[in-house]
């Protein structure tokens, strides 16, 4: 049996769609990049999209494992920043706007993901609300450097990387990856204190935080984007292999009790 990857999304404005018919204008319509479904099927798995509705933490008591993906900055006032950069604009019509809502369900999910010790695996954005959802901060913005975090280059034909991470030996991070992995960039925060029970696990040559981990359980962040890289990214492999032992770990425990999964 194949395990069940819930995969978190935004919500916008179905006017923002191009070609959408003008009747439906005003009504809502949920978005997800579709490489995250394809990259966690690719790797065996069941990908299975989220809506708003479903952040509650016994949704996460019915899934195998969780990919919070990428999108606009957290809202400031949930890890410390300035209130006065949020932007207030409506993040329905504004896909990078602030959007308090989003931020909200995504960490109801990662909450009950480590509740139920299913594994999670958080992308550049969810990179950075694993860590706020456990009271870490960010920089608001990285300073210029000697390595490019905030890449000009298209998202879908970036395949050479933009620079190096380095992994902290004996880490979840190096066990996937080895010691250092060349990936893409795609961001201007960062995590800047790691919260209750994460542990930095790889960083840019410039210091700047790119991977994070929680010692003990199947949970992991990376700051880049592993859905575009240009050859398979193995963190889907140990997503895939982590919810599968999940599966069968409750499948074990329903056939103990005698209650179904």
């Amino acid at each position: 049996m194949r395990p069940l990857i819930g995969i978190t999304g935004r919500r916008l404005s179905a006017s923002l769609l191009s070609g959408m018919d003008a009747r439906y204008a005003g009504r809502h319509v949920d978005q997800y990049f579709s490489d995250y479904a394809r990259c966690i099927a690719e790797a065996g798995g069941i990908p299975v999209h989220l809506p708003f509705e479903a952040g509650s933490i016994e949704t996460m008591r019915r899934l195998d494992g969780l990919l919070v993906t990428g999108g606009q900055d957290i809202h400031p006032n949930r890890w410390g920043g300035d209130a006065g950069e949020a932007t207030g604009a409506d993040p329905r019509l504004n896909s990078m706007a602030h959007d308090i809502e989003r931020d909200a369900y995504e960490a109801l999910l990662i909450h009950g993901a480590v509740a139920a010790s299913v594994p999670v695996l958080g992308v550049c954005r969810g990179h950075q609300l694993l860590n706020v959802a456990f009271g870490g901060r960010l920089v608001a913005d990285i300073p210029p450097s000697v390595v490019e975090h905030y890449s000009r280059q298209a998202a879908l034909t970036d395949g050479a990387g933009d620079h190096v991470v380095r992994f902290s030996p004996g880490s979840l991070a190096a066990s996937i990856y080895g010691s250092l992995a060349q990936v893409n960039s795609w961001h201007h925060q960062a995590v800047e204190v790691c919260g209750n029970g994460l542990a930095v696990s790889g960083r840019a040559a410039d210091g700047v935080v790119e991977c994070t981990e929680m010692p003990g359980f199947p949970v992991l962040g990376v700051q880049w984007h592993p859905e575009w890289q240009q050859t398979p990214d193995p963190v889907f492999g140990w997503l895939v292999d982590a919810a599968g032992q999940a599966l069968q770990r409750r499948a074990g425990q329903s056939v103990s009790t005698g209650q179904p999964r």
